[in-house]
């Protein structure tokens, strides 16, 4: 079965319940959340009533909560060593992990981090260190999954190799897994028109055990540019038949695939329409144009 969703929404006064009621608009069986704005600090109580009218309702529609994924903020960065930024990204960590337990969750997306000039050595010992930190005394079954990342500026985890490094640094591996993401790995310089090769690659050095989750998102930029710029699904440098590969591969059935793909016009959100076009396995070439021209804004 294709399980299939997008990024949504996540509001103080509707929380999870809202958060599932989108997604359900997008005609998705999962999803992804934040627990508040990825780009500061500012977090509301999780309403334990909505979380459980959540599960109600999940459970009536068959979605099951375990594919239903959480993302960490941007604003966390392992990697910068600077003592106050490096406990101020442990400590947020931590909340972050036990708002996805009350959120009755078990997967959190982080992004590795970026070691700011201090070089890549050091910024991986950095991550090490701060993962270890932070799961030594946790005791919750979230599972932190390393995002592969596209390498621009100094950022960590665009190979595999820097991801296993960090996984083998870690006391707790078992905390650990990855989620890749396909416009992400295009820019970091794999080759998705030969995905078979990439994900035995990914296998033979992380392992297919480890990966909870997948991006699934064109790319604006040509292989390898390290510029992270997410393009809507068939309208990129990739290309609607090597995503549909990605996702439709028998090898990652039972893992969640989760669009991040740019709103049209930057106000409405595609995600109904691309999940309709993957499920039909059909490109729309027309597809953007036909939104902008509908009255659904």
């Amino acid at each position: 079965m294709l399980i299939i969703g997008s990024h949504v929404g996540y509001k103080k006064d509707t929380g999870l319940l809202g958060s599932l009621e989108e997604a359900l608009s997008y005609d998705a069986n999962t999803f992804m959340f934040y627990t508040g704005a990825p780009q500061n600090t500012m977090r509301s109580p999780i309403n334990e009533e909505q979380v459980e009218e959540a599960f109600v309702k999940m459970k009536e529609v068959g979605i099951d909560p375990n594919t239903v994924i959480v993302h960490a903020p941007y604003i966390i960065n392992l990697a910068n060593g600077d003592s106050e930024k490096f406990k101020f990204s442990c400590n947020f960590l931590k909340q972050e992990l036990k708002r996805v337990h009350d959120c009755k969750m078990h997967y959190l997306v982080l992004h590795p981090g970026s070691h700011v000039g201090q070089g890549k050595e050091i910024g991986i010992k950095n991550i090490i260190n701060g993962l270890n930190e932070i799961l030594k005394d946790d005791t919750s079954d979230v599972t932190i999954l390393l995002e592969t990342m596209a390498g621009k500026g100094s950022e960590l985890g665009s190979s595999f190799e820097e991801l296993k490094e960090i996984i083998n640094g870690v006391n707790k591996k078992d905390r650990l897994g990855v989620c890749l993401d396909t416009c992400h790995i295009h820019d970091a310089g794999y080759n998705l028109e030969n995905f078979d090769v990439v994900l035995d690659e990914f296998d033979s050095i992380i392992g297919l055990d480890k990966l909870h989750c997948i991006h699934v998102n064109d790319s604006k930029n040509e292989r390898g540019a390290h510029k992270d710029r997410h393009e809507n699904i068939g309208f990129g440098k990739i290309g609607f038949k090597n995503l549909l590969n990605v996702i439709y591969h028998p090898k990652l059935e039972k893992i969640p695939k989760i669009l991040e793909t740019p709103y049209v016009d930057r106000e409405y959100a595609p995600y109904k329409e691309e999940i309709a076009m993957i499920k039909a396995k059909k490109f729309d070439p027309k597809l953007l144009d036909k939104i902008k021209n509908c009255d659904a804004k």
